[in-house]
């Protein structure tokens, strides 16, 4: 048989290279409302159009697809941060610009992360391992921040610890917190009549960051620049 002689030529077709990204935004949405017990990757792939067979060529295990799931968001969320903590702004100024990003992304994603908290609270090892691998970036980009700003005189001295867990108990758990108060679905008048304007809004957190700002001044000599 020569090299011009007629042969058929088998090639193995190839899943779709698409298949895995429709996946992840499957889990995307599906997982704040299953978390990573009740997210079976029947459903996923069924919300992502995809037989499961494509689940299993494009991620070696259910925790494999939850850690992509979940860093995806997370590296979103922390490019935003980067972006705010940089610049040639004063360290104050941009202090403030992260706490809005996080703000905003605690609003927009709450579920989510509300979600991740319970998944590590039950022992989901997907979800610790990614609070465990990802927690110390945006606290370090925090507390760095806040250390700038110490030293440029914009700030009053106080250990970063006590000043992360006051920042942080002002800005975020309102807002998680009211995520869960939303899912718990208590008729108390003050929660059904006043928490999306009260907890959630943007007015809301933006008084709250200007609060924290002012607070951390306090002792200063001088007013905050």
């Amino acid at each position: 048989m020569t090299n011009n002689s007629r042969s058929t030529v088998f090639t193995m077709a190839r899943p779709s290279s698409q298949a895995d990204q429709a996946l992840i935004a499957a889990g995307r949405l599906l997982y704040p409302a299953h978390g990573c017990a009740g997210l079976s990757v029947r459903r996923v792939a069924e919300q992502a159009g995809v037989k499961p067979g494509l689940f299993h060529y494009h991620f070696e295990s259910k925790d494999a697809f939850l850690t992509a799931v979940l860093q995806g968001v997370y590296e979103d969320l922390f490019s935003e941060l980067s972006e705010a903590a940089s610049g040639p702004a004063a360290p104050l100024v941009r202090l403030k610009a992260v706490l809005q990003r996080l703000g905003r992304a605690l609003r927009e994603r709450g579920e989510l992360l509300v979600r991740v908290l319970g998944d590590v609270a039950q022992g989901e090892p997907a979800a610790l391992a990614f609070v465990q691998r990802n927690a110390p970036r945006h606290l370090g980009l925090l507390t760095g921040l806040m250390a700038e700003a110490e030293r440029a005189g914009q700030i009053a001295p106080m250990p970063p610890l006590r000043r992360m867990g006051f920042v942080m108990g002002a800005v975020a758990a309102p807002l998680l917190a009211g995520r869960g108060l939303r899912a718990l679905a208590l008729q108390h008048p003050l929660i059904v009549d006043r928490l999306d304007e009260d907890m959630l809004s943007d007015a809301a957190t933006e008084q709250r960051i200007e609060m924290v700002l002012v607070a951390l001044c306090a002792g200063k000599d001088k007013p905050c620049a």
